[in-house]
């Protein structure tokens, strides 16, 4: 073969594979499974700088002590709310089994007995499957991205009678919208709570947003408003909305 041919050879060739990776790079990424845990806790008053370090540094490093939590964002309620919770902390874990595992585990039940019941006086907690897309970044919530920004959770309880269609209608609504909002929007999950521990909501939804800025500006627009006030109210007993701010914490392994 000469070398004119082995040069045409090489860029077919490498034509051939840029071509599959630009196919690969523009195909959606597959979709997997996972369950977000999720507890607002109700400090009592006189709750300390030292103790909600404590509670917060011992909540977040369990990821390293404990097998299955995939990811972790906790940290004080920004604004007051009608069921009067101050923070919250969310856990991803890859299964239902391993979250049955982790309600088990001695570490975290020291955790629970030590550095929270002290300290709270009740708390609200919800387990709901949801979907993320199968790739490192977006499913152990990893890299620049989710480093910072805001962590909004939106819970609401349906009335008895309220069909599955119209709570389907009203969270393919919100997906529709967050599909809208781009890039103003890190990661969104939503489910149907399954715990066996609290009861008080149904549904939840889940979005990180990059800034408190990116947060209003969902919040305050039109399109959010409609879904709140003619998808969501009408068919809720009791709604919640909370949030709170990303910071990095739990460098020292407690």
């Amino acid at each position: 073969m000469t070398s004119v041919s082995c040069k045409w050879s090489r860029m077919i060739a490498w034509a051939g594979q840029t071509s599959e990776m630009a196919q690969n790079a523009s195909r959606p990424l597959s979709k997997r499974k996972v369950v977000e845990h999720i507890v607002l806790f109700r400090t009592k008053a006189g709750f300390s700088d030292e103790q909600e370090k404590d509670m917060l540094d011992f909540l977040y490093t369990s990821q390293y002590h404990m097998r299955g939590i995939i990811a972790i964002s906790l940290g004080r309620i920004v604004q007051e709310n009608p069921e009067g919770c101050t923070h919250a902390v969310c856990m991803r874990f890859p299964s239902k089994e391993v979250l049955a595992e982790y309600y088990k585990n001695t570490f975290q039940s020291r955790v629970l007995n030590e550095y929270i019941i002290p300290y709270c006086h009740g708390s609200i907690s919800m387990d709901y499957e949801a979907e993320v897309e199968d790739d490192i970044v977006p499913l152990f919530r990893r890299g620049e991205d989710f480093e910072y920004g805001v962590e909004f959770i939106l819970l609401f309880s349906v009335h008895e009678d309220v069909s599955v269609e119209v709570i389907g209608d009203a969270l393919d609504a919100f997906a529709n919208l967050i599909e809208d909002f781009g890039s103003s929007i890190i990661q969104y999950t939503q489910g149907k709570n399954f715990s066996v521990n609290c009861k008080d909501y149904t549904h939840c939804v889940m979005i990180r947003f990059p800034s408190e800025e990116a947060l209003e500006g969902f919040t305050s627009s039109p399109s959010y408003t409609d879904i709140w006030k003619q998808k969501v109210l009408p068919i809720s007993k009791r709604t919640l909305i909370v949030y709170f701010l990303i910071d990095p914490i739990g460098t020292t392994l407690m």
